[in-house]
C-alpha cells in the first residue's frame, strides 16, 4: 500500500502534463515560462491591474507590492516590482507563486520576466526589489476591465515539493 500510494505521487507530474497536453487546461508552463512580446497597444481601452502581496505566515520575510494598481493599456509592455526582505536572521530561499484574478484573464495575462519564475536567495536582513514585467493581450475580453496579479511568498520552511512542482 505505501509503495504504491508512494510511485502514484510520483506519477502525478507526468500524468498532468499529459492531462494538460491532451486537454489545454491548466497550462502550468504559462506561469514560469517568459513570453514572447509584440507590442500593439489599444489606446481606445485601459484596464486596471491589481497587485496584491500574501504571506503564508507571519515573521518570516516582509513583502508588499511597489504599487497597488495600475491603469494599463492592453498590448503595451509596463514593468512594476514588489519588495521583499528577509526576517528570518539567517540566509534562506524564497518562492513567489503567483495567481490571477479573474481566472479567465489568465490566459491573457503574460508576464515576459519575472522574480516567480526562480527560487530567489536572500542573506538574512536583505531586502529588494523584484522585477515584473508583463503584456495584457488586446484580446481580453471588453468585459474585463480589472485584472489581480497576486503572488503568496514561501520562505524555504514554507516550501514543499509540490508547491514548487506545480508551478514550474
Amino acid at each position: 500500500m505505501v509503495l504504491g500510494s508512494f510511485a502514484f505521487g510520483f506519477a502525478l507530474v507526468p500524468l498532468y502534463d499529459v492531462f494538460c497536453a491532451l486537454t489545454g487546461a491548466g497550462n502550468r508552463n504559462a506561469w514560469t515560462t517568459p513570453a514572447v512580446v509584440v507590442e500593439a497597444p489599444d489606446a481606445s481601452r485601459s484596464i486596471t491591474v491589481e497587485f496584491v502581496a500574501n504571506l503564508p505566515s507571519h515573521g518570516s520575510f516582509e513583502f508588499r507590492p511597489a504599487v497597488a494598481e495600475m491603469r494599463v493599456q492592453p498590448g503595451r509592455l509596463y514593468e512594476t516590482a514588489f519588495f521583499a526582505r528577509n526576517l528570518t536572521g539567517r540566509d534562506t530561499v524564497a518562492q513567489a507563486v503567483p495567481s490571477v484574478v479573474p481566472s479567465r484573464a489568465a490566459a491573457f495575462f503574460r508576464k515576459t520576466e519575472c522574480f516567480c519564475f526562480t527560487p530567489q536567495h536572500f542573506a538574512a536582513g536583505e531586502g529588494r526589489d523584484m522585477t515584473v514585467r508583463f503584456i495584457v493581450d488586446p484580446k481580453l475580453p471588453a468585459r474585463l476591465d480589472r485584472i489581480t496579479l497576486a503572488y503568496v511568498f514561501y520562505g524555504q520552511s514554507q516550501l514543499t515539493a509540490s508547491s514548487l512542482t506545480t508551478n514550474r
